[in-house]
């Protein structure tokens, strides 16, 4: 039998010619018309908490750099595994991308899953907030140091905090701050939550005692009178909440620790779509859209383009292994 078509061209052509429209697809010419459709940004939390209104900031702005929607879906769940599971599993077309946390640089060190920073294709770092300690506004403690004297007086367990998952960033950061003060971390009883959002509804009603998340995410429970911050976990007060001290002003520790947040795509997007969204999303974090909105908000901003948000995030995995090890969620 002859290997040829019905038009006498041997089989063998086929993969070659399959070949070169596959190249004539993904060359610098077709992609020059990205995006031609609207894109999906996943967040891993829950609509309302930080990482919503951080992800929404860039979202807007991106939009206007691209010419197209950029749809901001949440996708919370399992401490932050649910959604970063469907960024990296997602095609990577750049049709689909995430807006990555802290908890992806912890989740793994914790044996919740094998996704890790490998699993993703880092395109910029737009966001660094640190974590305030937030109690009901009846609550009998006035500053963080009676509160954490409490918290080292009372029996284990006298005291419970959400904010996020088990061992996501504000729990760690957290049991960080207790170990800096000769607390056990366990004598706070932590409740996974899908976020600070949900979190701060249970602290209004009562249902559990602090809040350890970023001061914005807190702003409303505050404004309402229903909250009230005792001290930021960072070098320096948050501009827009000046009258919260930092925990250096009120019980002289240098300790901090922080959320990042920024966008990725998936493992194996095409380089050239890479550096188009790169640009992008440089254009536009330094918008007046962005930074007017991240500064209302009183979220930090803090940029990092591809190849410095890659060191940055293999830097962190190595610093938050070491962390969560001494807390005891190593596994």
């Amino acid at each position: 039998m002859k290997n040829d078509d019905r038009n006498g061209r041997p089989f063998l052509l086929r993969p070659f010619r399959a070949l070169l429209l596959s190249a004539l697809f993904t060359s610098p010419l077709a992609l020059a018309d990205y995006p031609e459709r609207p894109i999906q940004l996943i967040v891993p939390w829950a609509a309302g908490g930080g990482s919503d209104a951080a992800a929404r900031g860039i979202a807007t702005a991106l939009e206007k750099e691209l010419g197209t929607t950029v749809n901001v879906v949440n996708r919370p769940g399992g401490g932050g595994v649910v959604g970063h599971t469907a960024m990296a599993s997602a095609r990577p077309d750049g049709y689909t991308l995430g807006f990555i946390t802290g908890e992806l640089n912890m989740l793994h060190w914790q044996g919740l899953t094998k996704i890790s920073r490998e699993d993703f294709t880092p395109l910029a770092m737009t966001n660094y907030d640190y974590p305030g300690v937030q109690i009901a506004a009846d609550a009998p403690y006035n500053d963080v140091q009676s509160l954490l004297a409490a918290i080292k007086e009372k029996p284990k367990g006298t005291f419970s905090a959400s904010g996020t998952g088990l061992g996501g960033i504000w729990h760690v950061a957290f049991a960080g701050l207790l170990l800096d003060q000769d607390i056990p971390p366990d004598q706070v009883r932590w409740i996974p939550s899908q976020g600070a959002a949900p979190a701060m509804v249970e602290l209004a009603a009562g249902n559990l005692e602090i809040v350890p998340s970023s001061v914005p995410e807190a702003r409303s429970m505050i404004d309402a009178g229903k909250a009230k911050g005792l001290a930021v976990v960072s070098p320096e007060r948050n501009p827009a909440f000046p009258n919260i001290p930092t925990i250096k002003e009120t019980i002289g520790s240098d300790y901090s620790l922080g959320e990042w947040r920024g966008v990725a795509g998936p493992k194996g997007m095409d380089p050239a779509v890479v550096e188009k969204l790169g640009k992008a999303l440089e254009a536009a974090y330094k918008s007046d859209t962005y930074q007017d909105f991240m500064k209302k908000q009183g979220f930090g901003v803090e940029w990092r383009n591809p190849t410095e948000f890659k060191t940055f995030l293999a830097e962190n995995d190595e610093y938050m292994g070491g962390i969560i090890e001494k807390i005891g969620l190593k596994k």
